[in-house]
């Protein structure tokens, strides 16, 4: 799957991924109009609502980026209706033939570890049955219980062709509070990455690099290019770019040479565009998913313009 995806980036020459997070505040009148007169506003009705809004964010962007990455809080929420939808655009996206990174942050251990591993990545087993449940193609993974919390997805990951992006060095302010503490002459996130490094050999891709990629903020640049140094084999994850703060200057360090080994999410930079003043004039609400599309094209732009 590290394959496919790095095959993707360059055909398209577009490392970007979109972040499918919606929010009730994101959904245009008419979408939630038209889901809560059917449904009411219920559950199922807000979830109707973001299912029609990936639909069109998708349609949008499906030719232009390779992937896209739901965070599976926005969805869980609001509980099974929120869950249906979360896996419905799953669904949805790689019919399209987009792969799908599903941002679920796991972090547990033995059977509970293996419990999501089959369900987000694997099969489940019922009576004898085996059933694929989630469907992405990557995960998100919090590795702060050690490897115990990683060990379970190595099988699921190797025999079933998916992909693990572990966290390493977050965007958020205050991942510094715990990421940076020193740690016997390093700080905890560099220890970290070099875990990383040693578990990542277990799930080596053809074009060398590991199917254990690293979730590397974009707002901590100079960090970023120390983890760079420990894993030039490892795929990045980069949350952070727009909406968040970091330039696409702040991204330089993520990549190796000739622009490879990252991929960069935007989520509501593009999924919320049309609320942003750039884009406004120039589409309606109705054109939400234009506005995307634009957004994301211009991300790709300021993207190639560091990269080259």
């Amino acid at each position: 799957m590290i394959d496919q995806l790095i095959d993707s980036i360059e055909k398209l020459q577009n490392p970007t991924v979109v972040g499918l997070d919606p929010r009730l505040e994101f959904i245009p009148g008419p979408i939630r109009e038209e889901a809560f007169d059917r449904y009411g506003k219920t559950l199922k009705g807000a979830s109707k609502a973001f299912y029609q809004f990936n639909k069109e964010i998708i349609d949008q962007v499906k030719d232009i980026v390779p992937a896209v990455k739901p965070q599976v809080a926005m969805y869980e929420q609001y509980g099974y209706e929120g869950i249906k939808a979360y896996m419905d655009t799953i669904e949805y996206a790689k019919a399209q033939g987009l792969i799908v990174i599903g941002d679920i942050k796991r972090g547990d251990i033995a059977s509970t570890a293996k419990a999501y591993s089959d369900g987000h990545i694997g099969i489940v087993n019922i009576d004898g049955e085996g059933l694929e449940v989630f469907k992405e193609d990557f995960i998100t993974l919090n590795p702060y219980l050690g490897y115990d919390s990683i060990e379970p997805y190595v099988k699921n990951l190797n025999e079933r062709n998916k992909g693990l992006f572990i966290l390493v060095k977050t965007s958020n302010p205050n991942s510094k509070e715990i990421q940076n503490l020193p740690v016997e002459g390093e700080l905890l996130y560099q220890r970290v990455a070099k875990l990383l490094k040693t578990w990542g050999e277990e799930a080596m891709g053809e074009r060398g690099y590991s199917r254990m990629g690293a979730v590397v903020g974009a707002t901590h640049p100079g960090d970023a290019e120390t983890i760079r140094k420990i894993l030039p084999n490892t795929f990045f994850l980069v949350p952070g770019y727009g909406a968040q703060g970091a330039s696409a200057e702040d991204l330089v360090p993520n990549f190796n040479k000739g622009g490879r080994g990252a991929i960069i999410n935007s989520s509501r930079g593009i999924i919320a565009a049309y609320k942003n003043e750039k884009y406004k004039k120039d589409f309606e609400t109705k054109d939400f998913a234009k506005a995307a599309r634009e957004a994301a094209l211009d991300m790709k732009k300021d993207l190639q313009r560091v990269m080259d």
